[in-house]
């Protein structure tokens, strides 16, 4: 793990990721110079949103600076990711539902509302790591199978 917290990330990256197959890059939404610059150093971007209609509005300055981004560097991809989720509510149903034909597109993982996730944040620990075959780690296995293709 690398902590880049500046605008030249874009510059950076593609020397740190000599020897690695895939880097992921975790950044605040609202710091617009920052976010830029990991716009420019992705090729995938996943944003991810709360089933709530407050994350819906929020994204909107991020999709602003995504369309910026593609100036830049057409091939951009992006998706939603539904995160934060309570199973079998109706924010969770809406949400989907108001995702659906979007763009960019939602995964069709979803990840939920999940206690191990607040102690990976203190641990640094993955949640296979924290908890392996817990609910927690299997989403996660199954978000990773999705953006990398290899979801049975």
């Amino acid at each position: 793990m690398t902590g880049l917290a500046r605008e030249t990330l874009h510059r950076e990256v593609p020397e740190l990721a000599r020897g690695y197959e895939h880097v992921v890059i975790d950044g605040p939404p609202r710091v617009t110079g920052l976010v830029r610059s990991a716009l420019l150093a992705a090729d995938l971007v996943l944003i991810p949103v709360q089933p709530s209609p407050y994350d819906a509005w929020a994204s909107a300055e991020l999709l602003r600076l995504l369309d910026d981004a593609r100036g830049w560097k057409p091939g951009l991809e992006a998706r939603f990711v539904l995160n934060r989720c309570i199973a079998r509510t109706l924010l969770l149903r809406d949400a989907r539902r108001q995702l659906a034909g979007t763009l960019p597109p939602a995964l069709a993982t979803t990840v939920g509302q999940r206690v191990v996730f607040a102690r990976c944040a203190r641990t640094g620990r993955l949640a296979a790591e924290e908890a392996p075959g817990s609910q927690a780690a299997r989403e996660m296995a199954d978000l990773a199978a999705e953006v990398l293709g290899t979801a049975g």
